[in-house]
């Protein structure tokens, strides 16, 4: 008989509705019956793309004695973290601060009034290696409840205000300096991998933000080396692109085989970029080796998104497993012998194999994971596509496929911008169409944002990082398409986050709304990983939206954010890379340009022809310029019947220029 969680609409609650633990979801019902029995709750908190969340479900959640254990002494709920990132962040905090470590699963063990007082990842059924037994655990806890109640929340008022976290941050009265950035340099630098690329040692995650980062401060070292192993390594889908979440070795080699659409939103970005910076430099026009390299992976990734996590209704999905037929990277790797069949009657299948680094002996537990070989075969694509459909016949990975608001935003972003770049035309329509759907599916009856969707249901409040996400997203679809409606809705987007989000004491804001359900802390998202935070993309998105507008509450609201953390962030530039992107971008002389005219594209291909960060732009025809909503086109018009560009760096502006070559060397 399946239990409540058969109601979700999450992949992940749904993988548990038949589990005999009388699981709820989170709400008004458990907290509710927690507290009139006076039980502790038992939260276990995961994702459908989890590995070991689904090996402690098949061990212990699915064993009916131990079932029985955690219904009789706990309130038993199971959360999605990917669906409430603010109760993940919460407790995820208390384990740490218990343990001194984290992870998924997540099970934290709280008081009727939310409190933690237990926490722990992953436990075995029985003790082994070092590792308390689920049921040992489940018994000593339900103990001390009995015997030490009090005891226990004397100390939940203490513990409440430790969990805001960086809401407790106070804004530094010391000046915005762009020293800050050279020492986020120089940290990036101390820490960066000279022999594989990255920072730091194994587990390697991709550094999409710091890579960023580096890029517009004209490093190319780091960043190139990096994009390179990346790319070569077997984090990257040779076969069918995208990457996995991260590499559990040090060298890119063998990932951790879930694929995110977060990590590929960015990392997409991140390749455009660095295209952008290679195709500028000694090599431009000459297709050089990681001018190349670049391109075909930000273009591999992007289309690898549209073919196997876009939804019908033009949103995406989350996440691609890591395990198929209960074992992880089945579907990945290859015996020699499966390679050969699927390139059978290819007259050069032994060079292809070898190129994939494929042998005998294989480099992941007797198979072989496909890696890059050097150059660029002519017949690769046709490789690619042999190895692609043989192995699309295998039993695929599970798909979570609930679609959310900031993930989502951060594909648009990437689309919107490499289809403007690449000039590709399906890489547009495809960031428009989920901008559509987002306006469209995701709000409440009042309008507000939402955070979820799936099979028809949009549901829970969204968060600060899909409000922030989706007003950097926006504001990327209106530079590369130029339809002011998306210009408007981002202004709009803008205007509900401060009046929501927004802390007036302390500056930055929140990671939850004014009117979203009380929880046990308040708190601000403010670490960029693995992906950006709220706040820092709250910064960026508002600062970039004071330059095409002119609006100085835009910056001050985005400067605040800043005072809080450019004190300590350039200490740890990998875990505050977005936040330092968006500093950089405050401290720059950031030029506003504005193209008006009835043909504007070869001035728009010179802004988008080298990777420019310091710029904004707005582009209408003579007509609409001066009622299309944005100020920065306001009195603009076509010089002597010719495009022109606008050249301003805070609304002080140039002469018009209408020669390409004159707008080139403002721009340099």
């Amino acid at each position: 008989m399946a239990n409540r969680l058969a109601h979700e609409t999450s992949p992940y609650l749904l993988q548990h509705k038949d589990n005999p633990v009388d699981w709820y979801p989170w709400g008004d019902d458990a907290l509710a019956r927690a507290r009139e029995e006076d039980k502790p709750i038992l939260l276990s908190i995961g994702y459908s793309a989890c590995h070991w969340c689904h090996v402690m479900e098949h061990e212990s959640f699915e064993d009916p004695e131990t079932a029985a254990l955690m219904n009789e002494r706990f309130v038993c709920i199971k959360l999605d973290r990917e669906e409430r990132p603010d109760l993940d962040a919460i407790y995820m905090e208390a384990c740490q601060a218990m343990t001194g470590s984290g992870g998924w699963p997540l099970n934290v063990f709280l008081t009727p009034e939310q409190v933690p007082f237990y926490a722990g990842t992953y436990f075995p059924p029985e003790s082994r290696m070092g590792m308390p037994g689920w049921r040992d655990v489940l018994a000593a806890v339900a103990d001390a409840w009995d015997k030490r109640r009090a005891e226990i929340r004397a100390g939940g008022e203490r513990i409440a205000q430790r969990l805001r976290g960086g809401a407790l941050l106070e804004p530094s009265r010391e000046p915005l300096d762009p020293r800050a950035l050279g020492e986020a340099m120089a940290g990036l630098r101390a820490g960066y991998d000279r022999a594989h690329g990255g920072f730091g040692g194994a587990p390697k995650f991709p550094p999409a933000s710091a890579l960023e980062l580096l890029l517009r401060r004209g490093e190319t070292e780091m960043s190139f080396h990096t994009l390179r192993a990346m790319a070569s390594g077997g984090m990257y889908d040779q076969v069918g692109g995208g990457f996995a979440r991260y590499s559990v070795d040090a060298y890119w080699l063998v990932p951790h085989f879930e694929k995110m659409l977060y990590d590929n939103a960015l990392l997409a970005r991140a390749y455009l970029h660095g295209w952008q910076v290679a195709q500028a430099g000694p090599a431009r026009g000459q297709g050089g080796g990681d001018e190349r390299l670049f391109r075909r992976v930000c273009e591999e990734t992007l289309d690898w998104a549209l073919a196997e996590m876009r939804a019908p209704e033009g949103g995406f999905f989350s996440a691609l497993d890591a395990d198929s037929e209960g074992v992880e990277g089945k579907f990945y790797v290859w015996s020699v012998e499966e390679m050969r069949e699927a390139l059978a009657g290819e007259p050069d299948t032994d060079e292809a194999i070898a190129w994939f680094g494929a042998t005998d002996r294989g480099n992941f537990e007797g198979r072989n994971i496909p890696v890059r070989g050097p150059g660029f075969p002519d017949r690769l694509p046709l490789w690619r596509r042999r190895l692609y459909d043989a192995r699309a016949r295998r039993v695929w990975p599970g798909l979570d496929d609930k679609r959310l608001a900031s993930w989502n935003a951060l594909m648009i972003s990437a689309l919107a911008e490499a289809g403007a770049v690449l000039e590709r035309s399906d890489y547009l329509e495809a960031a428009t169409a989920c901008a559509d759907f987002i306006s469209r599916d995701l709000r409440d009856r009042d309008g507000r944002l939402l955070r979820t969707w799936k099979d028809g249901r949009a549901k829970l409040n969204a968060y600060l990082e899909d409000h922030a996400f989706l007003l950097e997203a926006l504001l990327t679809l209106y530079e590369a398409s130029f339809e002011p409606r998306w210009f408007a809705e981002a202004r709009a987007l803008a205007d509900a986050m401060i009046a929501r989000f927004a802390d007036e004491e302390n500056g930055g804001f929140f990671e939850t709304s004014s009117d979203h359900e009380r929880l046990v802390a308040r708190r601000k998202d403010l670490e960029d990983h693995p992906i950006p935070s709220g706040n820092a993309s709250a910064a960026y998105g508002l600062l970039r939206l004071a330059a095409l507008t002119g609006e100085h509450e835009y910056e001050a609201r985005a400067v605040s954010t800043l005072r809080l953390m450019h004190e300590f962030a350039p200490k740890h530039p990998q875990a505050f890379g977005h936040l330092l992107q968006a500093l950089d971008f405050h401290l720059s002389p950031v030029k506003e340009v504005a193209l008006v005219g009835d043909d504007v594209r070869p001035l728009e291909r010179v802004v988008r022809g080298a990777f420019r960060p310091h710029v904004v732009l707005a582009a209408a025809s003579s007509s609409a310029a001066q009622d299309d909503g944005v100020p920065l086109l306001q009195g603009r018009a076509p010089v002597d019947g010719r495009p022109a560009a606008y050249v301003c760096e805070r609304f002080a502006c140039k002469a018009p220029v209408t020669d390409p070559g004159e707008l080139e060397r403002l721009l340099a």
